[in-house]
């Protein structure tokens, strides 16, 4: 996330908001954010949303999503919503919502429904190696 520039701005149980600004080096070749940009910041705020309802020594991998692109990513930012729809022990489903912000107006630009799977008992998968 900060190679691309994005921030955590809201974070409660089973809720995670990322922020990131309109960057043109992130974009395709028409001007818009790239899909996988869209896509990064959407599983990451599944991600951690999931991660906020386990217990601190957990971490998570995902295991699967899907992803609408619903339009064009262009605006002065991008704010993904990621919510908890059914936490589990082992596997979690999350949803994300990412909008593009721009002058007040919000226009929703992607969808993702995700699983998410908790990950306990693996030093090396929660220190990331």
């Amino acid at each position: 996330m900060t190679t691309i520039g994005a921030t955590l701005v809201r974070v409660a149980p089973g809720e995670v908001d990322i922020d990131l600004p309109f960057r043109e080096d992130l974009t395709q070749q028409h001007g818009f954010l790239h899909g996988g940009i869209v896509t990064a910041i959407a599983d990451s705020a599944c991600g951690y949303a999931a991660l906020s309802l386990l217990p601190p020594e957990a971490a998570v991998l995902t295991v699967e999503y899907k992803v609408n692109l619903l339009a064009p990513a262009r605006g002065a930012r991008l704010l993904a919503r990621g919510r908890v729809l059914r936490p589990g022990r082992t596997l979690t489903v999350c949803r994300a919502d990412v909008a593009a912000l721009d002058d007040g107006a919000e226009r929703l630009v992607a969808t993702m429904l995700a699983t998410i799977m908790a990950v306990r008992d693996r030093p090396d998968v929660a220190a990331g190696l």
